[in-house]
């Protein structure tokens, strides 16, 4: 207490000055005269602090202050050594008298439910340990606590030591509604349970007289064991290549497990062939690393040479890696994403010969519209980074694919195809030209709707012989549906037909963007073509309402006879549980106002309430820890007690109000101001008008 009074280490100037005056005769106890300011001092002081400054800077270098640190670090460094070999030899031990004692913070207190039951003295705790056996296969030691609040990891095992001073009849533990009792030896009292959900429990014990002493209520926080976790490096999501590209794989995979992972390996499916005709070969790949089994860290690597697995053009793989902990008795298990690695097909789609005419066929496969816009959006991203013969190269191929898309929607109108004919649904391109004839280059790509009907354009004669020709077909010519006609050969009605004709002709300005190299003007005539063969398809779609109720048949000699003998008026009884999760919570918030004013003892029905209340406060609690366990620990006190006090129903009270949710606001009407003098004054206002 001295130390702290005058602190000692505490060095101000004026400490400094009479320490220097005293180290040096030459100072003439004038060293003060510093710390003075020049202004405030007369003219002799003037020049004796002139005096003293130059004599301070010769003396200054001399004088230093006292101390003991070598001393002190020498001394400090060889306890230092005598705690430690006396710790390392266990001589320290037999100086710990206390190593069986409890704190006070960790101390378990137990308190009696009836204090009328009270007759003799209250046995009390001496020893209390905590043991807990971590599951084998974590590798953890057994750790031992006084501490009651356990947290540990799923599958572990407690075992729990009571010991007291005096004879005690019985020690039950409580936990989550359920009662176990715990074993007797001598003075002290064990038992053991295996952690599998976190929750809370106590402690009651009876002594020889008959009375009971219930313990607080302590936490069990349970870890649940991670999964593996599966990382891919120098792998792509979708692998490519071309059939006489060298079709490897090379990747690496870190797999990462809190205790230790049992075992890895690659799941790989082939595919073989299309449509109805596939076939599926699924694989189990180890790594080119071997695995150790129980390493909390294992980096892997693995070559798949997509030959050795018999893969032909064509072929596509699926693989992912699979994990798992060593966790018992059933193990974790991860997988990582999917990967996929295709092997081009080598069917070239060229020119060929059949009828004795030169065809072009067309695969099976036809681009959407919608995967189209993809593709031209993406070689719009490209341009500037990519070569111009590869843009233009690009954007032709996307010209090609658009007409392709633009045949096949035209088969449904009953279009032939453009500049060809039909033959077994391939197209047959006609390539002859007459190329002294000079002409346009774009018109082959252009849409010109002024000269498609050019050739139509003859002399009136001509359409009056057509006029005698369709006399001679008959008066139900314009009615029949005539299959030779392409414009009345659509498979869809009037109304589709003319969406159909008009994203047709959309297509012909997308492709000749296309064709002319301008992807970006293409675009917005794509998406137009698209939202019209949405509206097509979704044209087409039939909807069918559901109806849940089947009425019954009816009967026809009861119909409008007004008969209601038969009849009886509906009644329907529904009982359902209640939904609110925090009844007996507001119940008991309400139960123990009426117990405060009332000042009367709990029921048994009070008891059974309370109870219902802290299973569900406790379920409350256990998703936010700590936070309302010492209401927990009240309301059970209210559950077990005769007598209860105000203080301890008021801190309840609190406690429950706090755990309900809040209300969500609605709208209401706001109460209007009343009174009597409010009415007079309206009256007064509506008599003025």
């Amino acid at each position: 207490m001295a130390l702290l009074f005058k602190k000692p280490w505490e060095i101000d100037l004026e400490k400094t000055s009479n320490y220097i005056d005293a180290s040096s005769n030459k100072l003439e106890y004038s060293s003060w005269l510093l710390l003075q300011e020049p202004t405030e001092l007369s003219g002799l002081a003037k020049l004796q602090q002139q005096k003293i400054s130059n004599a301070l800077e010769a003396e200054i270098k001399r004088i230093k202050p006292e101390h003991h640190l070598k001393t002190a670090i020498i001394t400090s460094v060889l306890l230092v050594v005598i705690g430690y070999l006396g710790f390392y030899t266990g001589i320290s031990e037999i100086f710990n008298f206390n190593r069986n004692a409890i704190s006070e913070e960790e101390n378990m207190s137990f308190e009696p439910i009836d204090f009328l039951a009270v007759k003799q003295q209250v046995p009390v705790l001496k020893n209390q340990l905590v043991t807990i056996n971590h599951p084998s296969y974590t590798g953890l030691t057994t750790t031992s606590t006084s501490k009651m609040n356990i947290k540990a990891l799923e599958g572990s095992r407690v075992t729990w030591n009571l010991q007291f001073d005096a004879s005690v009849d019985s020690v039950s533990l409580e936990s989550m509604g359920k009662h176990r009792k715990m074993m007797k030896t001598n003075l002290s009292f064990s038992g053991s349970t295996t952690l599998n959900n976190s929750g809370f429990y106590n402690f009651k014990f009876t002594d020889t007289s008959g009375a009971t002493y219930s313990s607080d209520l302590f936490t069990i926080e349970v870890i649940k064991d991670k999964t593996p976790v599966i990382r891919l490096d120098n792998l792509k999501q979708f692998t490519s290549f071309e059939y006489t590209d060298n079709k490897v794989l090379n990747f690496g995979a870190l797999i990462i497990d809190d205790f230790g992972v049992a075992n890895a390996h690659i799941i790989a499916t082939v595919s073989k062939g299309t449509g109805e005709s596939v076939k599926f070969r699924e694989e189990q790949l180890e790594f080119d690393t071997p695995v150790s089994s129980g390493k909390k860290q294992l980096n892997l690597s693995k070559t798949i040479d997509l030959d050795q697995m018999n893969m032909e053009p064509g072929d596509e793989l699926y693989f992912y890696i699979e994990a798992k902990d060593l966790k018992q008795p059933k193990e974790n298990t991860a997988r990582s994403e999917t990967y996929f690695a295709v092997i081009k097909d080598t069917i070239n789609y060229g020119p060929g010969v059949e009828g004795g005419l030169g065809v072009d066929l067309m695969p099976d496969y036809f681009r959407s519209q919608r995967q189209l816009i993809i593709d031209t959006e993406k070689l719009i991203a490209q341009s500037g980074k990519i070569s111009k013969e590869e843009f233009n190269s690009t954007s032709n191929d996307l010209g090609f694919d658009q007409k392709s898309l633009r045949l096949k929607y035209g088969q449904f109108m009953g279009d032939e195809a453009e500049g060809a004919i039909a033959n077994g649904g391939e197209i047959i391109e006609d390539n002859d030209h007459d190329h002294d004839q000079e002409e346009d280059p774009l018109t082959e790509y252009s849409h010109a709707h002024d000269s498609d009907n050019e050739h139509n354009l003859v002399a009136d004669s001509h359409d009056h012989d057509q006029d005698e020709n369709k006399e001679e077909e008959g008066p139900l010519a314009d009615y029949l549906h005539d299959h030779g006609d392409p414009e009345s050969s659509s498979l869809f009605t009037d109304s589709l037909k003319s969406k159909l004709r008009q994203a047709l002709n959309i297509m012909w300005d997308a492709e000749l963007h296309l064709r002319l190299y301008k992807p970006e003007k293409s675009l917005p005539y794509q998406y137009e073509a698209l939202e019209l063969i949405q509206e097509i398809k979704n044209s087409a779609r039939i909807y069918v309402h559901r109806i849940g109720f089947d009425p019954p048949p009816i009967k026809e000699n009861a119909r409008l006879s007004g008969d209601l003998k038969d009849i009886d008026n509906f009644n329907k009884k529904e009982e359902r549980d209640d939904l609110d999760q925090y009844l007996s919570i507001k119940q008991t918030i309400l139960r123990l106002e009426e117990l405060k004013i009332s000042d009367s003892k709990p029921k048994d029905t009070d008891r059974k309430l309370f109870k219902k209340a802290g299973n569900e406060l406790a379920k409350k609690a256990i998703a936010e820890p700590g936070r309302f366990l010492k209401t927990l620990q009240q309301l059970k006190q209210l559950g077990e007690r005769q007598q209860i006090s105000q203080e301890l129903i008021i801190e309840v009270q609190k406690g429950l109000l706090k755990a309900l949710p809040k209300i969500a606001l609605e709208p209401q009407r706001q109460g209007s101001f009343g009174g009597k003098l409010n009415e007079l004054v309206l009256k007064e206002l509506e008599l003025n008008e």
